[in-house]
């Protein structure tokens, strides 16, 4: 594209949580006038976010994606509501909910695949109303995978302060993890995690490699395969460190500042010291699509929607990333 601007789309998020009050919040942010923004959602999700915050946005709004025109201006908001002007209720999932949800998603990632986006930051969506909703995946990252048509290693992404991690294995039972820790699998998020850190910027990034077993020891894994891959790594010129145990690893990588990134064998290894470390400033960065997709690290928190509590940094953090990642891919296509 040949634009001086990144077109980022937000997404509301679930309609019953924090979604909408959280992107009423983050339009108000200087950043995003650095970026030519496109809402996807329903017309009356986006204006019941504001209710709440009591914020007011000007905002062209358009029925597809035609009309916009940013010349003109840089803030629409992409109405899928087809006039159906459903109320949602607060802090409760429903199939509606994530119908909505799923549409405003795969809207966004056609648009993503012709080339008329440069990234997604969503706002946090609701597990259980997707699968009402019809999501028959076991996570958001394959679903867009899936629709962006990606056959390559996919990996998600936590983000905090920076400071990133990947890991190896994410949602399957800790009882099947140690079969899946080979060398060619630790390879993966290796390369993954350092394209997309030079992508954010960060240059040659100091990886951390996480152990699986207590002390980096109690187990074979370490010498079979993990020091192994490490070896490789470095081969290729990778600058990793390692095997870190589990239960210093966060000391000695982010609070330390020994490292930029850590790659990690299981999802809870990883999520435990990066939430205790952050959990109020979370990232989540959907690795290896084709583009950049961001969302914040906790959930739709129904517990506190409509309250106007929500806590900005985490989406507000998200889209720093998302327009980073954009403009620095445009910048490297150009």
């Amino acid at each position: 594209m040949n634009q001086i601007k990144a077109n980022v789309a937000l997404l509301l998020g679930d309609p019953s949580g924090i979604g909408p009050e959280l992107i009423s919040k983050l339009l108000s942010e200087e950043i995003t006038k650095k970026a030519n923004i496109v809402i996807i959602g329903e017309k009356q999700v986006f204006e019941s976010g504001n209710s709440i915050t009591g914020i007011s946005h000007k905002i062209d709004v358009v029925q597809n994606f035609e009309e916009i025109d940013f010349n003109k201006a840089n803030r629409f908001l992409l109405d899928i509501s087809k006039g159906k002007n459903h109320k949602y209720k607060l802090a409760e999932p429903s199939k509606e909910s994530g119908e909505s949800v799923l549409e405003a998603l795969n809207l966004a990632l056609t648009l993503a695949k012709e080339k008329k986006i440069d990234a997604i930051n969503f706002a946090p969506m609701n597990k259980t109303s997707l699968k009402l909703g019809g999501n028959k995946h076991s996570d958001e990252l394959q679903l867009m995978a899936e629709k962006l048509e990606v056959n390559s290693f996919c990996c998600e992404f936590n983000v905090i302060d920076n400071f990133w991690t990947a890991r190896v294995t994410s949602h399957i039972p800790i009882k099947e993890v140690a079969q899946h820790i080979t060398k060619e699998n630790i390879m993966k998020p290796i390369k993954l995690i350092n394209e997309v850190m030079e992508l954010n910027g960060v240059k040659k990034p100091r990886i951390a490699i996480q152990a699986l077993n207590p002390h980096a020891e109690f187990g074979t894994e370490e010498k079979d395969e993990i020091i192994p891959a490490i070896e490789e790594a470095k081969k290729l010129g990778y600058n990793v460190d390692g095997p870190l145990p589990c239960d210093t690893s966060f000391v000695v990588a982010y609070k330390n500042k020994n490292h930029d990134c850590m790659v990690g064998m299981y999802h809870d290894a990883l999520q435990s010291g990066l939430k205790a470390f952050g959990f109020d400033r979370g990232v989540t960065v959907q690795g290896g699509l084709t583009v950049p997709v961001t969302t914040t690290a906790h959930g739709s928190a129904f517990a506190i929607a409509g309250k106007n509590e929500a806590n900005l940094a985490p989406i507000l953090n998200s889209f720093k990333i998302a327009l980073s990642m954009a403009e620095n891919k445009n910048k490297s296509i150009n």
